[in-house]
């Protein structure tokens, strides 16, 4: 009675079914970099953010809704490339949060460009949405502190703008712009810190990264592919 030699790497077939061999020995993981797209991202917010915000302080005066939102419409497209590069680099909270600002710009872009019945109060639901949505992104965002300064700012600007569409109470109006303008300020210092960091390959501003944001950029290479067989993309179900 002969028996057959057992390939390097299979298991056996005890009940006479069929097993996979073991692939991990011969798994390879070929990962691309690209740079950050963060830096655009964050610029986009704060020019756009600083043309609604003037607008509604008044600066641009009270026909300047229609210059004003075709302004803010390059926002959505540059954001929403920032969204697709992040999920490249399996970065899936400023992928997520670059592609909701990308579609909010949109829509209030169109509301004031067409200016359709009940527009302004379907901004506001557009608005408290959004508000709520960067709530809920700042509590998980905390170790990534340009992004959560970014967030906490985003938060009242969008909930007084909400306010501010539903009752159409003038000094709402330039409450919502200066928290308008100071989100732009805020992502202006994230977007130059990134893209200094980036250049130069170090921390140069402050960005208050903790935990495993901090790990990404200080860490070694073993710290960076850790449990990267479990990463979106890379395992076989999302």
């Amino acid at each position: 009675m002969s028996s057959r030699a057992q390939p390097p790497g299979e298991r056996a077939e005890p009940t006479g079914r069929h097993f996979e061999p073991d692939l991990r020995p011969m798994t390879r993981i070929n990962l691309h970099p690209i740079a950050s797209p963060m830096p655009v991202g964050f610029f986009a917010v704060a020019i756009a953010s600083v043309m609604v915000g003037s607008l509604q302080l008044g600066f641009l005066g009270g026909d300047a809704h229609r210059a004003v939102a075709l302004t803010i419409l390059p926002a959505f497209i540059l954001q929403l490339i920032v969204s697709i590069l992040a999920f490249g680099a399996r970065d899936v909270l400023a992928a997520t949060l670059m592609a909701c600002f990308s579609g909010t710009w949109l829509a209030s872009s169109l509301v004031l460009a067409i200016n359709p019945p009940a527009g302004t109060e379907v901004l506001g639901v557009l608005n408290l949405v959004f508000a709520v949505f960067a709530l809920l992104m700042a509590t998980v965002a905390n170790r990534k502190r340009a992004m959560w300064f970014v967030l906490c700012v985003a938060v009242p600007r969008f909930a007084v703008a909400s306010l501010f569409n539903f009752t159409g109470a003038a000094w709402l109006g330039y409450v919502s712009g200066a928290f308008g303008l100071l989100l732009a300020a805020v992502a202006v210092y994230a977007a130059f810190a990134l893209m200094l960091e980036d250049m130069r390959g170090e921390e140069v501003l402050p960005v208050g990264r903790r935990g495993p944001a901090h790990d990404a950029v200080e860490g070694d290479l073993a710290v960076q592919l850790r449990n990267l067989e479990r990463q979106a993309g890379v395992r076989r179900t999302l």
